[in-house]
């Protein structure tokens, strides 16, 4: 049976860092930065679940353009869940991206539960853990994505993504602590990738290419 005392509402800029570190408890690995570039996405996006005044259950539910939004850090925290705490604000953030298509990425334990909720498996997410090292690639025109114009690298990502989501990307390649590259072809981008620091080590995420040789080169870089 729910609280009485439980209530949810828009986090600020400061609850959303708890999200985060509940995804870091979880075995997530957030990025050190992500927080910002996705509030800064869609400020209104994020939601909190508050027993009292204690946090205890989160959801981001972020617009991008006006036909598309994504689901992340739905957390509840671990002796509170199975009371009803966690669906309410699930169903609060659905509604907030109500009449769009919504992705999110599901943990596999919890698959079952989004498909009662209408959601279809899109693809599988499989992550690769390793070191870095090697040698940089050559003769090739890898430049650091700051060298070239913001329209340009926002024209390149919009066949990528299901929406506009120009300000998640300007925040996203100009976060603290991350190496964005491109790599040109034929006088114009032909793909860019970005790679940044998380609680342990760091991620490539996106990354976008022509081809497959000049992703493998932009990932090598």
């Amino acid at each position: 049976m729910i609280d009485k005392n439980y209530t949810i509402r828009i986090a600020t800029r400061s609850e959303v860092d708890i999200a985060i570190e509940w995804a870091a408890k979880e075995g997530w690995n957030p990025g050190l930065h992500d927080a910002d570039c996705y509030y800064s996405a869609d400020p209104n996006g994020f939601l909190i679940g508050l027993l009292g005044n204690e946090p205890i259950a989160t959801i981001f539910a972020i617009k991008y353009g006006n036909t598309f939004g994504f689901i992340g850090f739905y957390i509840v925290k671990k002796e509170y869940r199975g009371k009803g705490y966690g669906i309410k604000i699930w169903n609060l953030g659905l509604k907030y991206l109500e009449g769009r298509n919504v992705g999110l990425d599901g943990v596999i334990a919890q698959q079952d539960s989004y498909k009662k909720s209408g959601f279809k498996l899109a693809h599988r997410n499989i992550r690769y853990k390793g070191c870095g090292g090697g040698n940089f690639p050559e003769g090739l025109e890898i430049v650091k994505l700051s060298t070239l114009p913001f329209d340009t690298i926002d024209s390149y990502d919009r066949p990528f993504f299901p929406a506009n989501r120009t300000q998640f990307i300007k925040s996203w390649i100009n976060q603290p602590e991350c190496i964005a590259l491109g790599i040109m072809g034929g006088g114009k981008l032909a793909g860019y990738g970005v790679m940044r620091a998380c609680r342990s080590g760091f991620k490539i995420g996106p990354l976008f290419a022509d081809t497959p040789e000049l992703a493998e080169s932009l990932f090598l870089a």
